[in-house]
């Protein structure tokens, strides 16, 4: 014997179904509403960066260069240009290969990146460099540098997309 059976009339069912279908939709609705309010975390992702950087100079160096970030299948040219303040004395070029961390959106990699170290080359050598803008962007790079160049300077790169 069912529930429903143990009602007795068809007028009995038909009030528990007028009770419990109201009852249902309102539950189901809810849980629609609960599913959408929560919010996903948006998800920081990873981009490629290679850049070729020139720079220069006596106590103020100066350099510049271009680069290409790859994020999310896609290439984005940049223009990189900076300025260092310290003891830095010579010429060179460095290519530069890595990883752009943090990243929401292609413009994300745009603003003034700053840090405190210290490298050098002389006529051909490793470097490496981590840079963080305001973005919360972190460039982590490294590669050759060729030429003579002695640094030891707290740095402030500007890159932008062109």
């Amino acid at each position: 014997m069912t529930y429903f059976s143990s009602l007795g009339s068809r007028g009995g069912k038909m009030k528990v179904l007028a009770r419990v279908v109201p009852l249902a939709i309102r539950i189901a609705a809810l849980a629609v509403v609960a599913i959408a309010s929560i919010s996903t975390p948006s998800r920081a992702e990873t981009g490629i960066v290679r850049a070729v950087v020139t720079r220069g100079g006596f106590i103020v160096g100066v350099g510049g260069g271009s680069g290409t970030l790859i994020f999310r299948g896609r290439s984005y040219p940049l223009a990189i240009s900076g300025m260092s303040f310290g003891a830095t004395i010579g010429v060179s070029t460095t290519d530069l290969r890595g990883h752009a961390y943090h990243m929401r959106n292609p413009s994300d990699i745009e603003g003034v990146y700053s840090a405190i170290g210290a490298g050098g080359a002389l006529a051909g050598g490793a470097a490496g460099i981590r840079l963080r803008n305001t973005n919360g962007v972190i460039l982590e790079l490294s590669g050759t540098r060729v030429g003579i160049d002695l640094s030891v300077a707290v740095s402030g790169v500007t890159v932008r997309l062109r």
